[in-house]
């Protein structure tokens, strides 16, 4: 690079996949003047996770040198449903679902965000204003071949599924975002930047100026599978203490050099360095302090320690009054929210997944005999006292 500032090194280079057209442009621009760049997230839930906070963290670190950063929450978008990576349609949302997943949005986001530094705008504010003759102009600057190449939509038209016009305008209506804020530059994960070219695009052919890109890398889910909100795989920012060092603790170790690089502050030359058998206590720590702060990072620690490797109980085990005398096994176990349904809990018993006191319950049709004070276990995090 051209530019020998150190802090756009750093915010060009750590934990980014690439940079489109090329990053020496952006490092030019970047050391000429402030831009304007964002970052959007489709509020299809109510909570956000740590692969989030990859894009977060970088919209953060461009505020901090002082650019104009804005988080856009996709109020409009996701009422077209992004196509991303998905082999069939989004479920329809509706207008309460959106509200609803969004009331706690910025108060996630701030676990992240300096809001001082950063905008909010709800990209519904323009998107829902278009009228036809508007929709038909953006749609006037884009090929709809190249919108049907798009690999998804290629694969699903080979197996015979269907592919809705709704999910093709997703791109016009995410890029028209660059359009409506002007943007330098956009920000997000590798999985849209189909999305973001075409916001490019649109930015070049309507406002006439030049947009960058910038993908970052998406992480697994702490199962080493795709981070996916239905598999339950992910680390929620609105995690306890607890369950964040407990996750993590939980994953493979083949995806914790990832999670450090791209989710921890530690430099790159130290997690070189950290050995294998501390690295994923020490990946557990970083990011419980990150989100709960040093004393809770430490206590958390030691309450898995207890848990885990002395074999003890949680210091606040939860007490559930039963006042029958006998219970089946599967019943008793929903009626505690140990299993969502029946035949979750009889997977559970059946995977040797259930103990009660010291022993492990190995026939689901059985009746169980409740003990005043006795300990049921679930998996490696689950406990409920009987009184």
């Amino acid at each position: 690079m051209k530019s020998e500032n150190p802090e756009i090194k750093q915010v060009l280079e750590r934990s980014v996949d690439q940079i489109l057209p090329q990053k020496q442009g952006l490092a030019d621009l970047m050391s000429r003047r402030k831009i304007r760049l964002y970052n959007g997230i489709d509020p299809t839930g109510s909570k956000l996770h740590l692969g989030h906070t990859v894009s977060l963290r970088k919209l953060q670190e461009f505020a901090d040198l002082g650019h104009e950063a804005i988080l856009v929450i996709g109020t409009g978008t996701v009422l077209a449903g992004d196509p991303s990576l998905r082999d069939e349609a989004r479920p329809r949302i509706s207008q309460e679902e959106i509200e609803n997943n969004i009331k706690t949005w910025k108060e996630q986001a701030g676990k992240v965000l300096d809001f001082s530094k950063v905008k909010i705008r709800y990209n519904g504010e323009w998107l829902l204003k278009l009228g036809l003759k508007e929709v038909i102009d953006i749609a006037s600057h884009i090929s709809a071949i190249k919108l049907f190449q798009r690999e998804m939509f290629q694969r699903r038209i080979k197996k015979g599924d269907t592919v809705w016009m709704s999910e093709t305008l997703y791109p016009l209506l995410q890029g028209y975002d660059s359009v409506a804020l002007d943007t330098d530059l956009e920000i997000g994960g590798t999985d849209q930047v189909f999305n973001m070219l075409i916001g490019r695009e649109l930015q070049s052919k309507i406002n006439k100026k030049d947009k960058f890109v910038m993908t970052l890398p998406m992480i697994l889910g702490v199962d080493g599978k795709t981070m996916s909100k239905t598999s339950g795989n992910c680390v929620w920012l609105d995690d306890s203490a607890d369950q964040m060092f407990g996750k993590i603790m939980s994953m493979p170790d083949t995806i914790v050099p990832d999670y450090f690089k791209v989710l921890t502050r530690v430099s790159l030359e130290e997690i070189k360095n950290i050995s294998p058998l501390e690295s994923k206590t020490r990946l557990a720590s970083e990011i419980v302090t990150l989100y709960h702060g040093k004393a809770e990072a430490s206590r958390a620690s030691q309450e898995f320690n207890r848990v885990f490797k002395e074999k003890g109980l949680p210091s606040n085990v939860p007490e559930i009054f039963i006042k029958e005398k006998e219970v089946e096994l599967l019943d008793l176990l929903v009626r505690l929210k140990m299993a969502a349904s029946k035949a979750e809990a009889r997977r559970l018993v059946e995977q040797g997944g259930v103990s009660i006191g010291k022993d492990i319950q190995k026939e689901w049709q059985k009746t169980v005999k409740i003990k005043k004070n006795e300990i049921i276990r679930v998996g490696k995090r689950k406990f409920v006292k009987i009184i």
